[in-house]
């Protein structure tokens, strides 16, 4: 049986052959209702994640489950088009195991996506949300644990997010006369049940601005392996305990749409301007 560095450095040989040796420069996680990005890359090639050896499957039905490999904006990325949950019964090292994977293939910076529930009372349904900060202690299991094979085994938690793709972010946001773009503390748990008004006003109380299921564990690796990460929320709901109405995944994927191309604006903008 393999273990951990031996499993990245085969799936790698893998992605190398079927690729003909692409080395892209930065990858990118798509979340919930986050996938239009995809028809912006020019796309060189596309791999299943079920024909990927170490990669599992993502059973959520709106992730379509596959790496994509192409240039977006002048720079060679690789893409997940579909990421993977810890409540779909994976460990975190499985969760995070792409991350591993596109550092070992050559990236040096990480984009990640998501859809997230707003506790900030300023924010709306489909506002963006640049994440400055993360709060992890209400992850079931950190995805540090065990053996630390890149990186410090105690990674600096200061400044997780990359201070120059954030306020190009916001340059953007202010070119494109984006008015509804903040900037917040992401927390992560573990879903799948969304959280009702007790755990709203535990994780507001905390200072978190936006709460998923996602995202902090993918940006945790990433920043122990010297990646430089950019995170972005959609607000998709609003899980304000005093008018806290019942969730409904229609409308949730249908807030994402609705800021989706604002979000793409900016991380074509970011992947434009950088290096």
């Amino acid at each position: 049986m393999m273990n951990l560095s031996e499993k990245i450095i085969s799936t790698t040989d893998f992605l190398k052959e079927k690729t003909n040796g692409f080395t892209p420069e930065i990858g990118v996680i798509l979340g919930t209702g986050l996938g239009g990005l995809l028809k912006d890359i020019k796309v060189a090639y596309e791999i299943a994640y079920s024909d990927i050896p170490g990669f599992v499957e993502a059973t959520v039905e709106f992730h379509s489950g596959k790496l994509v490999f192409g240039t977006l904006s002048g720079k060679k990325v690789v893409c997940m088009s579909g990421r993977f949950h810890y409540y779909e019964g994976y460990s975190m090292e499985q969760v995070t195991f792409p991350v591993r994977v596109m550092d070992s293939l050559g990236i040096d910076r990480l984009i990640i996506s998501n859809a997230a529930g707003g506790m900030n009372p300023d924010y709306a349904v489909s506002d963006l949300m640049i994440i400055d900060d993360h709060i992890s202690l209400f992850l079931p299991e950190n995805p540090l644990v065990g053996e630390c094979i890149k990186g410090d085994r105690f990674p600096d938690m200061s400044a997780p997010y990359d201070a120059e793709m954030i306020q190009l972010a916001h340059e953007i946001a202010a070119e494109n006369s984006f008015d509804r773009v903040q900037q917040g503390v992401y927390v992560s748990v573990s879903g799948p049940a969304l959280e009702s008004k007790a755990e709203y006003r535990l994780l507001r109380l905390v200072g978190a601005d936006a709460v998923g299921m996602s995202t902090v564990p993918e940006a945790l690796v990433a920043i122990q392996i010297g990646l430089k990460v950019f995170a972005i929320s959609v607000i998709t709901d609003m899980g304000i305990p005093e008018t806290l109405t019942k969730a409904n995944i229609e409308d949730i994927l249908k807030a994402a749409y609705a800021a989706e191309p604002q979000m793409t604006t900016i991380i074509k903008g970011i992947l434009e301007r950088i290096g």
